[in-house]
């Protein structure tokens, strides 16, 4: 009979360990008792590095315990593994105790232990402890470099990162200048850049990532999977070329792996090209030789939120299913956050409600998604409920709920809720949370009490609280507040031409055409042009785009010639054009062609003579809806009988038997 090897046994002792740990432990113990020799610090040494490697670090630290208590003397193998074990567990207080002992035995100048303590403090957030020991190693070799710079990124102190990798280049070169050996300065690798590259993309320095860019290629690292996908973070966040960078290093990476493409899809959905996304999502499941995730899942649903295209979402949904990922608490905030966006808010609810885990992002998709629609009073409803749950409300939770009081005008739960988010939940109101403020008091008719907030916050306020103050300018006709709002605005923001479109709104409904005319004039001698409007519409999988006065759809003359139908049943249906939001000194009729044309009314028009009858259109606008084409699109859906889901850029609305959700209040 062949007797295994004193390797093989204490081995398979420390997974027995590992994996029977809920059996009988006293059986456990004469196992361990009868074949590893409890004086000898390797087999010690194996069954504790087992133990952190097969992550069960608990036991890993009560092994290093029980030597400890025989009185053994680790040595330089056993240090590393017990440190890494306090580091998965986050347990500093063990970390320091490991750290004491190593003193002790003489091993703080080690480089392996003192890259072990490195990783261990900045896994707890002690940067500055993490720096202490890395600034007493004598001989720091590429892993004691790696593992600092890597512990400032962990810790979003990316500048000290960056830095710290200037001084690594430093060294590198006076080591080269010392050493014949051409090999000698190759210290930086591959897993070192990775956390280079991470820092330099939260860096404001212009051109530091193309220039980390070039010496990547100048190492060769540039063709490497982790590489290549951090790089394409990178730009993404801020490199010069951004998206099409990032797509070009995409394509350039060896070996692509599943991050490679749920970063591409990531970036693409983050910017608005769902289209883009898509089409790698596509690439994706015909590469044989990569196996998507949840993440994947969940990236694709964000493109789907972003373009309304509900079909897509529908079958992403039915391939959640299949994988059996309906309870991964991320995948299923996805699910609702998409069905929420693509217009279907009470599908969302029922994926909610088969949720069998819920975190606060779920709970706070589902009450914003309410909001959203209008439905105020069931956000509300459903925020206690989520408190009651055990659940504790965050920062974007409150976003949420604020925003849901704001979207139906109830400025006195507004109130109540922006007065205790701090004291009973503790979360300090930020810009956001002010924002929703002024907004909900502003559409209210309150202006006053808006402006007297504003000047009371202890932060400065952005342009999105002056231009909410601004936008509430314009529906309750206040030219006065809405100067103040503008001057402020751009002082800010000079150059979105949003704010001076806005001004000349309000200057026109005042018949002050001096000044409609000045703010265009300033607006053209800085040459700023109003970004288009456009609307979306999804058909058989084809997203349709239209814009205002659309000459270039192929059915447009289909179209116009439906559209004139459909105006002759509005006349007599009662429908008196709204020419308010024509921003122009022309006669009426003019103003009423103009209408006419808005790219929403196409969008519902093309939607009618393509759906079957009685099924629901969804359109997406990229602006808010005019109040003209709301009040067309009402009557629209009590003429047709129709339902019409349009989210623009604030909210959705519902219309239905000539009424829409909002209650005409948006």
């Amino acid at each position: 009979m062949k007797v295994p090897s004193k390797k093989a046994l204490f081995t398979s002792v420390s997974r027995l360990l590992h994996t029977e740990r809920h059996t009988d432990r006293q059986n456990l113990t004469t196992l361990f008792n009868r074949y590893v020799d409890k004086t000898d610090v390797f087999s010690w040494n194996s069954v504790i590095a087992d133990l952190a490697r097969n992550n069960d670090s608990s036991e890993a630290l009560r092994a290093f315990s029980s030597m400890r208590k025989l009185s053994l003397h680790p040595n330089r193998s056993t240090f590393p593994c017990a440190i890494k074990a306090c580091s998965s567990l986050l347990d500093l207080f063990s970390g320091k105790q490991t750290h004491q002992q190593a003193f002790i035995f003489g091993y703080q100048s080690d480089t392996f232990v003192s890259s072990a303590l490195i990783v261990m403090y900045s896994s707890c957030g002690q940067v500055e402890d993490a720096r202490k020991v890395f600034d007493e190693i004598p001989m720091r070799n590429i892993v004691c470099w790696t593992s600092m710079i890597r512990g400032y990124d962990l810790n979003g102190d990316a500048v000290n990162a960056v830095s710290l990798f200037k001084d690594l280049l430093i060294e590198e070169d006076d080591i080269g200048a010392c050493r014949d050996n051409e090999d000698a300065t190759m210290l930086v690798d591959s897993k070192g850049m990775v956390s280079v590259i991470s820092a330099c993309s939260r860096v404001a320095a212009k051109g530091l990532t193309e220039s980390v860019h070039g010496f990547v290629i100048k190492r060769g690292f540039d063709r490497g999977v982790s590489v290549g996908n951090t790089l394409l973070d990178a730009y993404a966040k801020g490199g010069e070329g951004g998206v099409a960078v990032a797509r070009k290093i995409f394509d350039q990476i060896v070996g692509k792996d599943c991050v490679s493409y749920n970063s591409i899809m990531s970036v693409y959905a983050q910017n608005g090209m769902s289209s883009e996304a898509f089409d790698v999502f596509r690439i994706l499941m015909k590469d044989k030789g990569v196996t998507f995730n949840s993440i994947t899942l969940s990236t694709v649903l964000l493109a789907v939120s972003h373009s309304g295209a509900l079909r897509i979402g529908k079958c992403i949904h039915d391939q959640v299913i299949r994988m059996g990922l309906e309870d991964d608490v991320v995948v299923g905030t996805s699910i609702i956050d998409m069905y929420c966006k693509c217009g279907r808010v009470e599908t969302a609810r029922k994926a909610f409600d088969k949720m069998r885990k819920k975190n606060v992002r779920t709970w706070t998709a589902m009450i914003a998604g309410y909001g959203m629609h209008g439905h105020a009073v069931k956000a509300l409803e459903l925020f206690p409920v989520m408190i009651s749950s055990g659940v504790r409300p965050n920062y974007i939770t409150f976003v949420s709920v604020l925003a849901a009081c704001s979207h139906a005008g109830l400025h006195v739960e507004g109130w109540r809720w922006f007065n205790v988010m701090k004291g009973r939940f503790g979360v300090e109101p930020g810009l956001e949370h002010y924002g929703c403020m002024v907004d909900l008091l502003g559409r209210a008719g309150y202006l006053q009490r808006a402006y007297d907030l504003i000047q009371t916050m202890k932060m400065k306020p952005d342009s999105v609280i002056w231009s909410s103050l601004l936008a509430a300018c314009r529906i309750h006709k206040n030219v006065e507040l809405a100067e103040i709002s503008v001057a402020r605005l751009f002082e800010l923001d000079p150059s979105n031409c949003g704010y001076y479109m806005l001004l000349s709104h309000i200057y026109a409904d005042a018949g002050r055409w001096k000044d409609v005319e000045r703010v265009r004039m300033v607006m053209k001698n800085r040459g700023l042009v109003k970004p288009p409007g456009f609307s979306l519409l999804e058909l058989n999988g084809e997203v349709h785009v239209f814009l205002i006065g659309d000459e270039e759809h192929p059915k447009r003359d289909k179209i116009y010639e439906f559209l004139e139908e459909l105006n002759m049943k509005l006349l007599e249906a009662g429908y008196v054009s709204n020419t308010a939001s024509v921003c122009h000194d022309v006669d009426e009729e003019e103003k009423e062609m103009t209408l006419r044309v808005h790219s929403e009314k196409l969008a519902v028009a093309f939607g009618i003579m393509n759906t079957v009858p009685g099924s629901t259109v969804n359109v997406v606008k990229n602006l808010r809806v005019c109040s003209d084409c709301h009040n067309v699109i009402k009557l629209i859906s009590k003429i047709v009988d129709r339902e019409f889901v349009v989210r623009d850029a604030k909210r959705f609305h519902h219309f239905k038997n000539g009424v829409c959700s909002c209650g005409d209040y948006w």
